[in-house]
């Protein structure tokens, strides 16, 4: 049949992977870097890929597809999502507060060594739970994985005084700014900071944040700090 779905124009891609995250039927996988329509027959060609894509790398197009397959998506979303852990199946998930000042006098610190600033666990954006206590009245850090091993004073500049969220929007294929939602609308957070790589690939990071800030309705303050592979810092906005 002819009908409308997306057209991705593979050399625009810059693998960021924010279309794949928004596309909650599962149409659009990221293979070898590069954004594919996998399942035609899982677009339903509404198109809540095309404003998440940065580069404009995507398009509606006429053509010949298979029938969008509703029954299908929901299958395989069911499939899914029966094989995500229970949260209450790994002790890992367990929120927790972390009293970083609080460290014991005979525990001494090594010389050059740095105390972790951590203020809770977990860290990963996907395990933590919007209504975890520890984000009443917080100060949002929201960052890429690698950032922390590409800028060596992390715990120091950037998670002191901060609830830490981690995750690679890359490599995690799940949409980041719905669980940022619920957790600015549950909670008082009085500032974001986002902090990313400067590789094109960590813009999926600060889209969700973006999406969340938007979706929460409040107007909360935010930056964005871009961390070089070199390990220096370009830029804050």
């Amino acid at each position: 049949m002819i009908r409308k779905i997306i057209h991705i124009d593979e050399s625009k891609c810059n693998g960021c992977g924010a279309c794949a995250a928004a596309c909650h039927e599962g149409a659009i996988q990221m293979v070898d870097g590069v954004a594919k329509l996998t399942r035609e027959d899982y677009c339903d060609g509404l198109g809540d890929c095309l404003p998440a894509c940065p580069t404009g790398a995507i398009t509606f197009e006429m053509r010949e597809a298979p029938a969008y397959d509703e029954a299908a998506v929901k299958a395989a979303q069911a499939a899914k999502k029966a094989q995500e852990p229970l949260a209450c199946g790994c002790p890992g998930e367990m929120a927790k507060t972390l009293r970083p000042a609080a460290a014991p006098a005979a525990a001494p610190v090594a010389q050059g060594e740095s105390v972790s600033q951590l203020s809770q666990w977990p860290v990963q954006i996907k395990l933590v739970n919007p209504m975890a206590p520890y984000f009443q009245g917080c100060r949002l850090l929201v960052a890429a994985d690698c950032t922390a091993y590409a800028y060596a004073n992390f715990h120091q500049r950037f998670i002191r005084g901060h609830v830490t969220l981690v995750g690679c929007p890359k490599l995690d294929s799940v949409d980041y700014s719905e669980k940022l939602t619920e957790i600015l609308m549950r909670n008082d957070v009085k500032s974001v900071t986002v902090v990313r790589m400067e590789v094109p690939c960590c813009g999926g990071i600060e889209l969700a944040v973006k999406k969340a800030l938007q979706a929460s309705g409040k107007m909360i303050p935010w930056q964005v700090v871009t961390i070089g592979t070199n390990g220096t810092i370009l830029d804050e906005l």
